[in-house]
């Protein structure tokens, strides 16, 4: 089963939520703050990360490149770009672990993201 985390600064509660509804029992999702989420990353207790922030990579995904490598994360929205679908399951396919996006953009990304990686 895959094992989601969610981080970042933004609508964490909200985008869990999302997530679970969404992935159903195909996943497991939790929340935590960025550190410890990252961290768990790490630990191997997480498969993905997902975050939210203003920017869509600042603040959601920080600790992420800070602590698992700018070559493992994705930023997959932005303040007015939204990368092509087939731009986000391109980065899950790839190997990108921790995703950034921007919060008002959540309901766009989230359903492709999540889709690539319950597929993966």
């Amino acid at each position: 089963m895959v094992r989601i985390v969610v981080g970042g600064q933004i609508n964490k509660q909200e985008i869990c939520e999302f997530t679970k509804k969404f992935v159903c029992d195909k996943a497991t999702v939790d929340v935590k703050n960025d550190l410890d989420a990252v961290m768990a990353m790490q630990a191997g207790q997480y498969d993905y990360y997902i975050g939210a922030c203003n920017t869509g990579g600042g603040g959601a995904l920080a600790m992420a490149i800070a602590l698992l490598g700018a070559n493992n994360c994705a930023t997959v929205s932005m303040p007015g770009k939204i990368l092509p679908d087939e731009e986000i399951t391109a980065a899950v396919t790839s190997g990108k672990k921790a995703f950034g996006f921007t919060a008002q953009h959540a309901e766009q990304v989230l359903p492709v993201l999540l889709k690539a990686i319950i597929e993966k």
